[in-house]
């Protein structure tokens, strides 16, 4: 079992996790993931790693709750443990110094950025990090991002931090300064798009991670198969990086869309469960306090 040693909140559907996994983290780099599994029976949920620390064996986690298992894993604070807590699996970052990066993370994948923009700036360059979100509550992280960038820049769909535009648009603008030698954008399939697509008028290298429909994280299943380069490969054992201007983003968006109806009916299933528990230990609460009262009134008399 992996105790779960701290858990932090970030808006209704983002949470932190950060996970006792010594193994794990021992052996852990930039850009790798996790696959756990809540209990023995459970789905497993690949997921990248946000941060680690050899020293203590911990395997920080960001988290969207946005199925059943996601849900079930939001509901699990400090204290209580994980079943099974494999990895680190994949490819990790190419870590060199190159010049001038620019780390672009959107939504969630503001939290595996930050590894790779640490490791980025250690390694002697010059990184310049975006974050972006669609609105200021959805945007977590950017004490530590401004500590291993030597530049910040907060961009919000609707203005409410940082500046009012989509990813793209500083993107752009520092392509054109002819300076920027490496990207690398983490987030939504959609936002990795139009990454890749802005930068590669400017012949500059951008890596992208990919999140696919995974199921065993080594290749044997081939669920996370993806196309790059016209080639089939595998974000598990291949991945998750791969050259952004190489990959097939929509055929990847179109197999991540595959199971949604299923995902659905199993999310309001699980939903439905849960809003019925809550009722019964509602009114079991109540019995008993109304037990107690009594119990207590007739002591009295």
């Amino acid at each position: 079992m992996y105790k779960i040693l701290g858990r932090v909140d970030y808006s209704a559907d983002v949470f932190m996790q950060v996970i006792e996994a010594p193994a794990v983290a021992a052996a852990c780099q930039p850009g790798q993931f996790i696959i756990l599994m809540i209990h023995q029976e459970g789905e497993r949920i690949p997921l990248t790693i946000a941060d680690y620390d050899r020293e203590s064996g911990t395997i920080t986690i960001v988290v969207q709750a946005v199925g059943t298992s996601t849900r079930h894993l939001q509901t699990l604070g400090k204290g209580d443990s994980i079943s099974n807590f494999i990895g680190p699996l994949g490819m990790p970052s190419e870590i060199e110094n190159v010049g001038t990066v620019v780390c672009a993370g959107g939504g969630v994948g503001m939290a595996p950025i930050y590894p790779i923009a640490r490791a980025l700036k250690e390694a002697g360059n010059k990184v310049i990090a975006i974050m972006a979100a669609r609105n200021e509550s959805l945007l977590f992280w950017e004490d530590k991002m401004r500590e291993v960038s030597d530049e910040l820049i907060v961009t919000t769909d609707n203005g409410s931090r940082g500046r009012k535009s989509l990813v793209t648009e500083p993107l752009k603008e520092l392509c054109e300064t002819g300076d920027v030698n490496l990207v690398y954008a983490i987030g939504p399939g959609v936002m990795m798009k139009f990454c890749a697509r802005t930068t590669e008028p400017y012949g500059i290298k951008t890596f992208v991670s990919l999140n696919s429909i995974m199921v065993d994280g080594t290749g044997m299943c081939g669920g996370c198969r993806v196309s790059v380069g016209g080639e089939t490969r595998f974000v598990c054992v291949d991945g998750p990086e791969f050259d952004g201007h190489q990959v097939d983003f929509d055929l990847l968006m179109s197999r991540q869309r595959q199971y949604r109806s299923q995902e659905k009916e199993s999310l309001d299933t699980y939903l439905s469960k849960a809003a019925v528990t809550k009722v019964a230990l509602a009114n079991s609460a109540a019995s008993n306090a109304a037990a107690c009262s009594a119990a207590a009134v007739a002591a009295h008399v």
